[in-house]
């Protein structure tokens, strides 16, 4: 007998009855205004029947789009976690038992990463999928590949330099003293090992991450280079650089959503009040930087912005990361500025005008100096649109999903 997302949600299994006890902020925050809410539902339920009608042909983890139709990865790539995120974020929205199944069915196809040292990308790959299915179903294998994940990230740690490496196998000394800010979003796995296992060298290692960055990567206007190099042998600091951004002088604009979202997430993992100040830094800088459309260029200091393109993950994962900041801060004007991003991106970035179209928002960009992928569909805007979207209408859904509580709702350590 299948259950439906409500029973799922109050499950007596020890584990989500655990976390289904987990605190989101004790504040409940207002409605949004009744047209906002109805531009936000109406967004919602578009989202969750276009993934309904695409999930039957979805043969591979979408990477992106050409001409609007999904072009996958066999082994997930990077962004692998974030179809079965969508799924779980559909079914949290609908109730429609097939996207439970579905969501369960590929995030098992993601088991072969678990032993993956070769990235630092696994909460990616491992959040959105295999903790919110331990969250939502209290099954262990869940928790258990998890934890394992966690294992296979921490392998990447220089403690010379106090940084997890981005890319590369750990034996190839190309990019060996590589850090990228997208990294942030990757230590909330390690935060979920430490909860689970008691043991807190992962959560340790993200906190030591977490502090490299904050010492090197935001600029005194709160912008963000992508990359910032180190000599892997010494640990010492060379400078910022840059891959998908405009220069190493530039602002990449879905790269300080990361770090909005990372640091904020960092904060409520540690109650560390320097990790608060500095996505509040990140975040004040990103809202300054929006033109009067809400949806962000690229780069916010590429040269032809702000009529340069867009790209709408970069507002979807801001969105989030400033509802997380409003929460955590008592500041209303981030949550009001996530809700003017989510409804830009629900009036102008949906795929309703196209019959073709298997995503849900359009006007994404890849990597723009590389010319791949400019303004085409990528599943984080998806995954991170419904997330944002579903914190307003059920934020107390989201939180038995993803965790919402901040410093003070459990331990720092232990489950």
């Amino acid at each position: 007998m299948s259950m439906s997302r409500r029973e799922v949600l109050v499950s007596t299994t020890a584990g989500a009855a655990a976390l289904t006890a987990s605190t989101a902020p004790a504040t409940a925050a207002p409605p949004p205004p009744a047209p906002a809410l109805r531009t936000l539902r109406d967004a919602a339920d578009y989202a969750v029947a276009k993934v309904r009608a695409t999930a039957p042909t979805v043969t591979g983890f979408p990477v992106g789009t050409r001409f609007e139709k999904w072009v996958y990865a066999q082994n997930g790539d990077w962004v692998g976690g974030f179809w079965p995120g969508t799924l779980w974020m559909s079914w949290l929205h609908s109730g429609d038992d097939a996207f439970r199944a579905q969501a369960l069915t590929w995030a098992a196809r993601l088991a072969p990463r678990q032993n993956d040292t070769s990235t630092h990308d696994l909460g990616f790959l491992f959040t959105p999928s295999w903790v919110t299915a331990w969250r939502l179903t209290g099954e262990e294998k869940w928790r258990t590949g998890a934890v394992r994940a966690a294992d296979s990230l921490v392998r990447r740690y220089n403690p010379r330099g106090r940084f997890l490496r981005a890319w590369g196998a750990l034996d190839d000394p190309a990019d060996a003293g590589r850090v990228i800010i997208d990294t942030m979003m990757n230590l909330d796995l390690l935060a979920f090992a430490t909860r689970q296992t008691g043991d807190p060298r992962y959560l340790d290692i993200a906190v030591e991450h977490g502090r490299t960055v904050q010492r090197v990567f935001p600029r005194p206007d709160g912008s963000l280079p992508h990359v910032y190099d180190f000599d892997p042998d010494s640990g010492a600091a060379l400078g910022p650089g840059t891959v998908q951004g405009y220069s190493p002088a530039s602002s990449w604009s879905r790269g300080q959503a990361w770090g909005v979202y990372g640091f904020t997430t960092l904060y409520r993992r540690t109650g560390d009040a320097g990790f608060l100040t500095t996505a509040r830094r990140l975040a004040d800088y990103a809202v300054a930087a929006l033109g009067p459309d809400h949806v962000p260029v690229w780069d916010f200091r590429a040269p032809q912005q702000p009529h340069d393109v867009k790209d709408a993950s970069a507002g979807a994962i801001l969105a989030c990361g400033l509802l997380d900041l409003a929460a955590v801060s008592g500041r209303a004007e981030y949550r009001a500025v996530a809700l003017r991003l989510l409804t830009a991106l629900a009036e102008t970035c949906l795929t309703r005008t196209s019959t073709r179209a298997q995503a849900v928002v359009a006007r994404c960009t890849r990597n723009r100096p590389a010319e791949d992928g400019i303004e085409i569909s990528l599943p984080y805007a998806d995954y991170y649109l419904l997330e944002g979207v579903l914190r307003v209408l059920r934020p107390a859904d989201v939180d038995r999903a993803i965790d919402l509580s901040g410093p003070g709702d459990r331990p720092a350590t232990g489950t």
